[in-house]
């Protein structure tokens, strides 16, 4: 059979370009890949088209295969140990390079829904409030990002201007990275996440004994219930302990696996360079969504 009598006229070019990607993969049953093979042989733009894919394959392996095999950081298993599915996700998150996006989504999505790290938080057994369920995405955050090794962040502290611009333009409002240099923590970088409904910045510290720092950084509605919040909040999640708080129509959560004695000082820290710094956003501007 030619390969080409199995598509239906209008879907032709579709199911050849479907049955390269199978040859390549090496998908096809052995009549099937000799008859697919034949086809591409036959015509040269078909042969360089081929082979073009080919070495796009060969160098997406080269420079990603290592990936695969990283270990999984100990504390991040330990984190996310509570739900066998949700484990699972980390698992294959952490382990193929295609999988990190959906990672990123579970990460709005789980962390979003009640009750998913509801169980450990101290206190209030019921379905976290909207500032709650925020500290509980930063928690989630922290937990899959500081334990990296190669990529614990997009921007690196190098281009910290530039990861100040970009974040700021990304949530609509502007943000900064606190100076934590007397706290013993030197900026690592940062990175944009998704939010609940809207992006969301992580700035990541590091001290020289290699403990990591996050600060997540969200905006909040105009009328929000949230914004009459004054208090300044802790929070444990599994191992990774959080103190928030509102400021300015910005929703701010300090993260870190330290004591809540030693997470305590840098927080207040943090209040108090933002709460001096930050201006207040401008009215009626409101940050893009987070796209899906």
């Amino acid at each position: 059979m030619n390969p080409t009598d199995s598509a239906p006229d209008g879907g032709r070019e579709a199911l050849l370009e479907a049955d390269i990607h199978r040859l390549l993969d090496g998908e096809l049953p052995p009549a099937r890949a000799a008859e697919v093979a034949a086809w591409i042989a036959a015509d040269p733009q078909r042969t360089r088209q081929a082979d073009a894919w080919r070495r796009q394959r060969a160098l997406l392996h080269e420079r990603y295969d290592s990936l695969l095999t990283e270990p999984i950081p100990p504390a991040m298993l330990q984190t996310l140990s509570t739900a066998p599915t949700t484990r699972a996700y980390a698992r294959a998150a952490l382990q193929s390079l295609w999988l990190r996006a959906a990672g990123i989504v579970l990460l709005a999505g789980a962390c979003g829904s009640a009750g998913w790290f509801g169980h450990a938080r101290l206190g209030n057994p019921q379905a976290p409030d909207a500032l709650t369920a925020l500290s509980q995405r930063a928690a989630m955050a922290h937990a899959v990002f500081s334990p990296e090794v190669r990529h614990p962040v997009e921007v690196t502290a190098s281009e910290e201007l530039h990861l100040v611009r970009w974040l700021s333009a990304r949530l609509a409002t502007p943000v900064r990275a606190p100076v934590l240099i007397p706290q013993g923590y030197a900026l690592v970088g940062g990175r944009l996440l998704p939010g609940e409904d809207r992006p969301v910045a992580q700035f990541m510290y590091q001290n020289g004994a290699g403990k990591r720092l996050t600060l997540y950084v969200s905006t909040l509605t105009p009328g929000s219930p949230s914004l009459r919040e004054t208090a300044f909040r802790f929070e444990r999640f599994r191992n990774v302990n959080t103190f928030y708080w509102v400021e300015n129509t910005r929703a701010y959560a300090l993260s870190g696996d330290l004591t809540r004695e030693e997470l305590m000082p840098v927080a207040r820290t943090v209040y108090e360079q933002l709460a001096k710094s930050m201006p207040e956003p401008a009215q009626g501007v409101q940050p893009a969504k987070a796209q899906p």
